[in-house]
């Protein structure tokens, strides 16, 4: 896992199961700013559900739970998670739509 300064870190996440079409992203973007994280959740063509999430260590932690059971009506099979460099690049949590990439 890596890093930075101030104790903040970066998970690039993939959710496997049922997690599109259960309102996963909303509830995502929602835990995810209540809890002061920034970056982005999408829908992946395949099903999966991807995000990356910056913030400290502790806030990252309870996401990553957040997202191992999902919302009411998700099904999740699997959540994979890279630790990546943490960049600062944003400022916010959103929800990214692939026509907008």
């Amino acid at each position: 896992m890596l890093i930075e300064s101030g104790g903040n870190v970066r998970a690039h996440v993939w959710v496997t199961g049922k997690v599109q079409g259960v309102f996963f992203r909303t509830h995502v973007r929602t835990q995810a700013k209540l809890i002061g994280l920034k970056g982005w959740v999408m829908n992946l063509d395949d099903g999966k559900v991807e995000a990356v999430f910056e913030g400290d260590r502790d806030s990252i932690d309870e996401i990553l739970e957040f997202c191992k059971k999902g919302p009411e009506g998700s099904v999740v099979d699997n959540i994979e998670v890279k630790w990546e460099k943490i960049t600062g690049s944003f400022t916010e949590f959103v929800i990214r739509y692939k026509e907008d990439l």
